[in-house]
């Protein structure tokens, strides 16, 4: 049977990046998307809603040592209470940073992320490079990331599935003891809820 080469998917190309990009094209093209709605969609997503919510509950466990203890042995009855639950999100372990330990996310499958936590995952953590570096030589990654850890620290590496996914609880930044909640949570950035960056320094 001939294949009909007029059909829109004959036209896309393989990669799915340039995929997306060329089915964006088309859609804006025909009035049906608009771009500039999209971007704002794209980075709620992925600067405010995800990571705020990772931030906020991350604040709550440097704040409240029971709410801690709950987070770290089985956070999913909290999660599913404050509605941070659902696709890409089922089953979430919390892994704390420590000064013997700090811990790095990454999915050397894919790019499995918990979105309702942290958003849209950066580009780099779906690269070739972070998801077979981080394994092979997690020390040098954190480097290049500009994460210096002290002598002794071990660095321990959690792959993702779509089984399980992780989180990093960063370790709390020194001199924040009077700051409430909500300026901790601040302080929290994606990447030390990945693991490659650390808790912010509170402003003085």
């Amino acid at each position: 049977m001939p294949h009909d080469h007029d059909h829109p998917h004959a036209h896309l190309p393989s990669d799915p990046a340039l995929r997306v990009k060329a089915l964006e094209t088309i859609l804006t093209d025909k009035g049906l998307v608009d771009p500039a709605a999209l971007d704002e969609i794209i980075d709620t997503y992925q600067n405010k809603i995800g990571p705020k919510n990772g931030a906020a509950v991350v604040a709550k466990m440097w704040a409240d040592p029971a709410f801690r203890e709950e987070m770290l042995n089985d956070p999913m009855p909290r999660l599913q209470e404050m509605g941070l639950y659902g696709r890409q999100g089922e089953h979430m372990v919390f892994v704390e940073n420590t000064p013997e330990t700090h811990n790095l996310v990454v999915c050397t499958l894919c790019s499995c992320y918990p979105w309702p936590l942290l958003g849209i995952p950066p580009g780099w953590y779906k690269s070739d490079a972070y998801r077979a570096r981080s394994v092979r030589e997690p020390r040098k990654v954190l480097a290049e990331f500009g994460v210096t850890l002290a002598d002794g620290q071990k660095v321990r590496v959690w792959d993702s599935t779509a089984e399980v996914r992780y989180l990093v609880v960063p370790m709390r930044p020194a001199g924040t003891e009077g700051l409430s909640e909500q300026d901790l949570a601040g302080l929290v950035t994606r990447d030390s809820m990945i693991g490659a960056g650390l808790a912010l320094e509170p402003k003085t």
